[in-house]
């Protein structure tokens, strides 16, 4: 029966106008509005590790409950000075001075030490209350420049101590909004024009790319804003990164189908729907999976990593968002001309299933070598991937020191090191203990006894310094006052019935020893109600449960993504084959890498959640391009049968991973600009990764070891049982004609029916 007119009738030249006029005009609404936000992200984010961790830390419920023993919510910066001899009371009268003019600046609370001589008079330390909930950054800028100006020449000044490091690290993050960006579009567009030689065309990609990013930017700002999400320097570089990579690599994909539909001569509007209805599945497939993958991080008890969860996702969903409609638009509108002056006339090249024709091209002699060669080729591959992963064993991810988290300069770190040479290491960053008053005796007995402690001592109200200096003589506690000779003797500070002790470390708050002090400290007063805290504590407390989220999370994503290729490829075997090769490229990534970080750039070691990040991202992205390549096979072995169409996929999607796997490891690259330790090697590792995946998984592994298997990859599909004669590949082995050339594949196949 035949179809109604109004059935087959094309769009109206109206409409195929007005609708990619007002897809563009709705995405240029979007972008315009959130193009702004990205100097407003510092209004919304934060670097204080405590509120990442979970509330049912040790080191949260201390950091709560702080301000009601300090009567503040502050943040302790140490001011170190020293001289070119010992300090002289001259010395020390101007320090009195520069400390009071520290204590009336906007940000400093009140309770500023005095000068402290350390034993050999050779340096003088100060403690500075910050104001945790303002600008702790300009605080001690301040401070510095106000150093820089009143210092008496002669005398040499740092600041550090926890509000020096947040200063350094909110620094280090400074060039995200335009250093970060600049390069990492830059590096696109070159590789654009490199790969299609045209002017017009890296700029629509880009477009799509940026846009994406500005409405996600957007919509994360708001949720920051309502505290639903947490949003730091770290989580906001990975979205910037992670959108302008991952949108471009969706541009890419609807570009080739795009282009294969102009190359045939058809028209703007029969190449877009064409192009769209071939990239429409995988791009929606890929961006899905990532999607999948990233939302297992709300598994995460760390608040930062549940964060990049929800957040990701976001802009992920918009880059699959600006994929399908604002870049289809684009096209739609400006046709044939985006790919000028190389505008395609002929076909794309392909490869017969008579493997013993002349082929043309990279690809296609790419595919005649794996056929050839599959069991060689997947064999070899196996085993020199295997060898790097080997690396993973030299891998030390349990921690770094805070005070290595930027690279490059730091005042903070040399600060640190001038601390140490004159006072405890620990000054400024103590371990507080919250126990009832009941237990003080016997809590601070067992800090005394400890040997990483220096000195003890409790919150008082009515101490001039905020603390008491508690020793315990005959089984009861004494307490001295820490100001001038006979200031009466304090009383501790009680909240609820607890009291709040305070231990000076004698090792640096970052240090392996000090997080052995805690620890020892928490393993002798368990069994009671105390609650140890404090910087140290923050980082162990952070560093474990990094390592129980990877623990959890990384089987997790596998399952996930496991499930969603099932669906995909409606077969089992393929799934998992796929599966395996990520995992394998993976675990090649990361052993180089572990190779790099501690023979080339002396890296002190890792955080523990950089596994985590560098698994979710090469696995959830390295999918992206099994997706793209099995999706097409599984397209074509619909046609051809799966050897041949194992084949062809290959040759019609090798540019396009190439291309988009350059772009990938160049935007996330870019995150190496950027000097903080945790983003340089999430850089490596994913750059790294993604450029095994595309020269080597993807080119070479997959389509051999898919060609080896045959047919039997799809099982247990109908697919699985079709071709069983055309899935047989031409051999060294197989009959030849009587001229002695190797027989066709239709020669084959009558001679097997014969």
């Amino acid at each position: 029966m035949a179809k109604p007119h109004h059935a087959s009738k094309a769009p109206t030249r109206w409409l195929r106008i007005g609708i990619p006029v007002f897809l563009v005009l709705l995405w240029f609404v979007g972008g315009s509005i959130g193009g702004p936000f990205f100097g407003k992200v510092d209004e919304v984010s934060t670097n204080d590790r405590s509120s990442f961790l979970p509330q049912s830390a040790d080191a949260t419920q201390v950091s709560e409950r702080l301000p009601d023993f300090l009567g503040s919510d502050s943040i302790p910066a140490v001011v170190v000075v020293t001289g070119e001899e010992e300090l002289a009371d001259d010395d020390l009268a101007d320090l009195q001075t520069v400390a009071d003019d520290i204590a009336a600046l906007d940000g400093v609370q009140d309770g500023v030490s005095p000068p402290i001589v350390s034993d050999d008079g050779d340096a003088a330390q100060i403690f500075v209350p910050i104001d945790s909930t303002g600008e702790v950054p300009q605080t001690v800028e301040d401070i510095r420049a106000l150093l820089a100006d009143e210092l008496p020449s002669g005398l040499e000044s740092w600041v550090t101590g926890p509000a020096g490091f947040t200063a350094d690290l909110v620094e280090g993050f400074l060039g995200i909004d335009g250093l970060l960006l600049g390069v990492a579009l830059i590096a696109v567009f070159i590789i654009l024009v490199i790969v299609y030689r045209s002017p017009l065309l890296p700029i629509l990609v880009l477009l799509t790319s940026v846009f994406a990013l500005c409405v996600a930017l957007l919509t994360v700002w708001w949720l920051a804003y309502a505290g639903i999400v947490v949003l730091n320097g770290q989580v906001q570089g990975i979205l910037f990164i992670l959108v302008i990579g991952a949108a471009t690599d969706y541009a890419l994909l609807y570009v080739a189908r795009f282009r294969e539909a102009v190359a045939t001569g058809a028209r703007r509007w029969d190449a877009t729907v064409q192009a769209w209805r071939g990239s429409f599945e995988p791009i929606l497939a890929s961006g899905g999976t990532v999607i999948a993958g990233l939302l297992c991080l709300l598994l995460s008890d760390l608040a930062t990593n549940r964060a990049l969860g929800p957040i990701a996702s976001i802009g992920i969903a918009f880059s699959v968002l600006s994929a399908l409609t604002f870049l289809p638009a684009l096209l739609a509108l400006v046709g044939r001309a985006a790919f000028w002056p190389f505008i395609p006339k002929h076909e794309l090249a392909t490869i017969p299933d008579d493997l013993t024709q002349p082929v043309k091209g990279l690809w296609p002699r790419q595919a005649r070598f794996v056929a050839r060669h599959a069991r060689t080729v997947w064999i070899v591959c196996t085993v020199v991937l295997l060898a790097g992963a080997v690396g993973v064993t030299q891998l030390k991810a349990d921690g770094v020191p805070s005070s290595d988290l930027v690279l490059g300069a730091s005042e903070a770190r040399d600060g640190q090191d001038v601390l140490a040479e004159h006072f405890p290491a620990g000054s400024g960053s103590p371990v507080y203990v919250i126990v009832p008053q009941d237990e003080l005796v016997d809590t601070v007995s067992v800090l005394e006894d400890s040997d990483g402690v220096e000195s003890v001592a409790v919150a008082s109200d009515d101490a001039p310094s905020g603390q008491a200096s508690v020793t315990i003589e005959d089984g009861q506690p004494v307490f001295a006052a820490q100001g001038p000779p006979g200031t009466p003797a304090p009383t501790p500070a009680v909240s609820d019935g607890d009291v709040l002790v305070i231990g000076t470390l004698t090792d640096a708050a970052d240090s392996v020893a000090a997080e052995d002090t805690v620890r020892e400290l928490r393993a002798a007063l368990d069994g009671t109600d105390a609650l140890v805290g404090g910087e140290t504590a923050t980082d162990i407390d952070s560093n474990d449960t990094s390592i129980r989220d990877r623990t959890v999370i990384i089987p997790v994503i596998l399952l996930v993504i496991l499930l969603i290729l099932m669906l995909l490829l409606r077969s089992l075997v393929a799934p998992l084959l796929l599966i395996g090769t990520v995992i394998l490229s993976f675990g090649t990534a990361l052993g180089v890498s572990a190779l790099v970080f501690d023979g080339v750039f002396h890296f002190p070691g890792a955080d523990p959640a950089v596994p985590l990040y560098g698994f979710v991202f090469l696995v959830a992205l390295g999918v992206d391009y099994n997706i793209f390549l099995m999706s097409r096979v599984r397209e074509e072995s619909l046609v051809h049968g799966t050897r041949p169409g194992i084949l062809r996929g290959l040759v019609a999607t090798g540019g396009v991973i190439t291309s988009a796997g350059l772009v990938l490891a160049a935007t996330f690259a870019a995150l190496g600009v950027i000097p903080i330790l945790f983003l340089a090697q999430i850089a490596f590792i994913v750059a790294f990764g993604v450029l095994l995946d595309t020269f080597v998984v993807r080119s070479l592994l997959v389509p051999a070891l898919s060609y080896d298997i045959g047919r039997a990859i799809w099982w247990p599909s109908k697919l699985s049982k079709r071709d069983a004669v055309a899935e047989t590949p031409p051999s060294a082995t197989q009959p030849a004609a009587e001229d002695g050339h190797p027989l066709t594949r239709a020669e084959y196949r009558r001679t097997l029916d014969s």
